[in-house]
């Protein structure tokens, strides 16, 4: 688990706070972000102070302390992404009052080095492909962009689509918008031309706040797909992300932004959805507290939509947007709020990865910490004596890529070392991302490995490469193990008595009851009951086959006259003989035996008096 990370970022002031002679409300010092009243400036009494993640001071580029759009990207967009290459949702989204920077924290503005953190991100993500892909590793990325405007929902990259699309929810996936067009992409470029048309299309106007004001929160997502093949093998793994960069509208007041007619319905409409959010991310911030309300998430398109993102399954980021002017204060102080809140909100991140890729990357890990292990006993020597090799099977682990997440290649900021580090120390970092799905491992792989023996090692090493083995096993080859063990059963069961016979349009069915084995002598029961009659079977094998009481013997029998050890048959070749225990109640044919007989095929045999057997001897 992990919370919600937070920055906020004060821009320059604009013309129309110039114009008004604002003045700066906002300080910040480290990740302190602080506020005062315009009428109270040196009133320490008046000054609010917040702490968060990041506090980015963009006022002044003068300023030493003066961040850019690449110091933003580089704290938020590059972690972002080295979440989602480890298989991670991630979201970013930015709030704010209007015209207080959102967009151009998340967007840019035009100037190759004033793009924001969506541009950046995507052009990172495909260096980080190109890099990372070979005959082992494969990538996808498919691209949607949609806005929400008036709570309809609208496909920015589609514009024959007029029609409102439908907000549905799925039981493993969660909430998705029907019918939104998800592009494929191949590199940059692409994705360059798609955000150009989709923001063309996208719902803008001038407010007295903003010029361009974004009348719609708009939504623009990554399906970030990694499938890896496991070494020595034919498995793919596959791991999907989606990486979502959300541009909300901004808040606002009608009386600041002078907005009438549409303008004024879509302010309306804009709060509307805003105080849905902020409900929410009240609600999530008092999740296991008493008597805390449950979050409203269908008030809102915005709210649904975001569902998964918000306390759900994802690495979750916030940009909360100020303006420094006193002419503000109302608005940036409810901003900071809104952002301290959101701060308390614990997201439940997990990989998002195929089961079997799973089970095979945290076996892995399990086998890196128990052959460090051995090798730490110096016992190396005496393990490979045994067949089993330490350090070449340890080398094997540690070079296939991406199965292991301390090793996964499009994150330049984690190594194997760590990995190796981690199994030594017996602990994991907070910023170890198995940390949020460890926990639901299987309870063989959850044992802890620094207090057991090596004989132990030895054996849960065995156990873990052969689960391997199992996992890493080709479809084809399972396929074909299949039917040959379908084949052998069948052939096992034809001589032992059970029938596998074709019924109509050549469908197996198999036959009740038994027919007698092609191969093997044994004794078929007789009954004057015929629902009884010829139901057991009892093979004589090759060699003594006992026939008693006792538990122990090949054949039990219970009953009247039945001896622990009653009698036994002598099989050679084919050639079987009965050999009667001293006092016992043996008969073939009707009379009664005292020494060894030959029998011969249709003998009838009774052993006590109540079993009555007919012996077939196929040979």
């Amino acid at each position: 688990m992990s919370s919600v990370r937070i920055a906020v970022r004060v821009r320059p002031f604009n013309t129309r706070e110039k114009d008004r002679d604002a003045v700066n409300v906002i300080k910040m010092q480290g990740k302190s972000t602080s506020i005062s009243h315009p009428d109270k400036l040196f009133d320490k009494n008046s000054t609010r102070t917040f702490t968060f993640d990041y506090s980015y001071w963009s006022m002044d580029s003068s300023q030493p302390q003066f961040s850019s759009q690449d110091d933003v990207h580089r704290d938020l967009g590059t972690d972002m992404l080295n979440h989602a290459c480890d298989g991670y949702n991630t979201c970013i989204f930015a709030y704010g009052q209007t015209g207080s920077g959102k967009s151009y924290s998340m967007l840019g503005a035009p100037g190759h080095d004033q793009r924001g953190i969506i541009p950046r991100t995507c052009e990172e993500l495909f260096v980080r492909i190109e890099e990372s892909t070979d005959e082992t590793h494969k990538f996808r990325v498919e691209v949607s962009y949609f806005e929400i405007y008036c709570e309809k929902v609208k496909d920015l990259l589609n514009p024959q689509n007029k029609g409102n699309l439908k907000v549905r929810e799925h039981a493993a996936l969660g909430p998705y918008v029907d019918g939104l067009k998800k592009i494929p992409v191949m590199d940059y470029k692409q994705i360059d031309n798609l955000m150009e048309l989709g923001n063309q299309a996208r719902t803008v106007a001038s407010t007295n706040m903003n010029a361009t004001s974004s009348r719609s929160h708009a939504v623009f997502t990554l399906i970030f797909t990694q499938k890896e093949k496991a070494q020595d093998s034919e498995m793919w793994g596959e791991k999907v992300s989606k990486i979502s960069l959300v541009d909300l509208a901004g808040s606002e007041r009608a009386q600041s932004t002078g907005a009438t007619g549409d303008r004024l319905k879509e302010g309306a409409e804009i709060n509307k959805s805003l105080t849905t959010l902020g409900r929410v991310i009240h609600a999530l911030a008092d999740v296991g507290k008493p008597g805390a309300a449950i979050p409203p998430f269908r008030d809102s398109v915005l709210t649904f939509i975001l569902k998964e993102s918000l306390g759900g399954n994802s690495k979750t980021s916030m940009v909360a947007a100020l303006s420094p002017a006193g002419i503000n204060y109302e608005e940036t102080l409810s901003t900071l709020r809104f952002a301290d809140r959101a701060k308390q909100i614990v997201c439940k991140a997990m990989v998002n990865e195929d089961p079997n890729a799973r089970m095979i990357r945290l076996l892995k890990e399990e086998l890196i910490k128990l052959r460090q292990i051995i090798i730490q006993e110096n016992l190396v020597e005496k393990v490979e004596a045994m067949g089993i090799n330490i350090k070449g099977a340890l080398g094997s682990v540690s070079i296939v890529k991406g199965l292991t997440p301390s090793s996964t290649p499009l994150n330049p900021e984690k190594t194997l070392s760590d990995g190796v580090e981690q199994a030594e120390g017996g602990e994991t970092t907070e910023s170890d991302p198995v940390d949020d799905e460890v926990t639901d491992a299987p309870a063989e792989l959850k044992s802890p490995t620094r207090n057991i023996t090596t004989e132990q090692a030895l054996q849960q090493i065995k156990e873990s490469e052969k689960l391997m083995q199992e996992l890493t096993l080709p479809w084809q080859e399972k396929l074909d193990e299949a039917e040959k063990h379908k084949v052998e059963t069948e052939d096992y069961m034809k001589r032992m008595g059970i029938a596998i016979t074709l019924g109509e349009n050549g469908v197996e069915t198999t036959v009740k009851g038994v027919f007698s084995p092609k191969n093997t002598p044994h004794l078929v029961n007789l009954n004057e009951d015929p629902l009884m009659n010829e139901c057991l079977i009892y093979y004589i094998k090759e060699g003594v086959t006992d026939v008693g009481r006792n538990e122990n013997c090949d054949i039990n029998l219970h009953g009247n006259y039945i001896l622990p050890e009653h009698c036994k048959f002598e099989n050679s070749k084919g050639v079987v003989r009965l050999v009667p225990a001293a006092g016992s109640y043996t008969f073939v044919n009707g009379v009664k035996i005292v020494e060894t007989v030959d029998i011969k095929q249709g003998s009838r045999v009774i052993l006590g008096v109540h079993h009555v057997f007919r012996f077939n001897n196929p040979e």
